[in-house]
């Protein structure tokens, strides 16, 4: 979700969501030169000084990654546009189409470069690549060898059954990473912050609880699948996204290790439905909420009611709460980040199953 920041959490930097971690200088100061073993690349989000973190669920870790990527300061992104990307990437790892996934996109908001987890077969212990693409199409390994890095180890992260997502999301916001999946802990469902410069090892996340309407029950062990940080009257919250879809809202000052918080879940979105990725952003002095979807659409969110909404504690037969819109022009996009203020970056399933990268305007 996530992004000087996760484009998802761009604006919300400036709102003073954080650790209170006062940073000076340039983040890639503390960052030693080699070459990082990540094993399996996935979730990824972007800090300021082209700083790209990049979960290693495989590994149990962490990686700050510092790419170079600085970006012409104060430019405009330039638009992005690559059709069959899926083919381009398999190509320049020597591979074909079907034999790679794309698990996570995140935009450079220095750059407008588009970074891309890839990996190089099935499962979560596929080998891994990480993959750059600039405005011109150019489609470039960015290579895990002489680039400056820092690791933090996650501990607890979900073993067994719950491995696959240990590690759902990302998102950087003043100082720290928030990162969302499942731990080993009797309620399993985690949300937890490591500062950055990383110092030690992480600590364990906070276990959150939701009602889910459409099961009619609390639930403790299903994943937050995206979210975004945001600001309620003046106040730091994550705003997550679940499977078949609760919205629910969480305020970050609960979210301390070991405590156990329920989130008020403000939206059921609708049922057989999982949300793949969702970006926050102002258009006509409004704020929205933009949220890919599995088999419902891309969802355009008014944000204004997040706060004021009652908690959904009843079941519900199919939507409830925060209502949306659906974008019809915005067809089988899979992952999605901001580009400037006016666009988005999208991943989306074209003719014939192939997937393209290409910029749409802000609905």
């Amino acid at each position: 979700m996530l992004r000087a920041i996760r484009s998802a959490a761009a604006s919300l930097a400036a709102l003073g969501i954080g650790a209170g971690a006062a940073l000076a200088g340039d983040l890639t100061d503390g960052l030693k030169a080699g070459a990082p073993e990540v094993q399996s690349a996935g979730a990824l989000a972007f800090g300021p000084d082209g700083v790209l973190f990049a979960a290693d669920q495989a590994g149990g870790a962490l990686f700050a990654l510092d790419t170079g990527d600085r970006g012409p300061s104060g430019a405009k992104p330039a638009p992005v546009a690559v059709e069959g990307i899926d083919a381009k990437v398999a190509g320049l790892l020597g591979t074909t189409p079907d034999q790679i996934l794309i698990r996570d996109m995140a935009v450079n908001p220095a750059s407008g470069k588009a970074y891309l987890s890839v990996a190089r077969g099935r499962g979560p212990d596929a080998p891994t690549a990480i993959v750059r693409v600039d405005a011109k199409g150019d489609v470039q390994e960015f290579a895990l060898k002489d680039v400056k890095f820092g690791r933090v180890e996650l501990p607890g992260l979900a073993t067994g059954r719950g491995r696959q997502d240990a590690i759902t999301d990302l998102a950087y916001v003043d100082g720290r990473v928030f990162i969302a999946g499942l731990s080993n802990e009797e309620f399993s469902s985690s949300l937890r912050a490591v500062p950055f410069p990383f110092a030690g090892t992480g600590q364990q996340g906070a276990q959150v609880e939701i009602y889910h309407g459409a099961h009619g029950r609390f639930e403790t062990t299903s994943p937050v699948r995206t979210f975004v940080p945001y600001e309620i009257k003046g106040q730091p919250y994550i705003l997550a996204a679940y499977t078949c879809t609760p919205l629910v809202k969480f305020p970050v000052a609960d979210l301390q290790p070991g405590a156990r918080v329920k989130g008020t879940t403000i939206a059921e979105l609708g049922n057989r439905n999982k949300p793949l990725d969702m970006i926050v952003y102002q258009k006509d002095g409004h704020e929205y909420f933009l949220m890919a979807n599995s088999s419902r659409g891309v969802m355009k969110i008014a944000a204004a009611g997040a706060g004021a909404q009652e908690g959904i504690i009843k079941r519900v037969s199919d939507k409830a709460g925060l209502s949306y819109e659906t974008i019809d022009e915005l067809k089988g996009v899979e992952q999605l980040d901001k580009l400037g203020a006016e666009n988005a970056l999208v991943l989306a399933r074209g003719e014939g199953g192939r997937l393209d990268l290409k910029t749409v305007a802000l609905p």
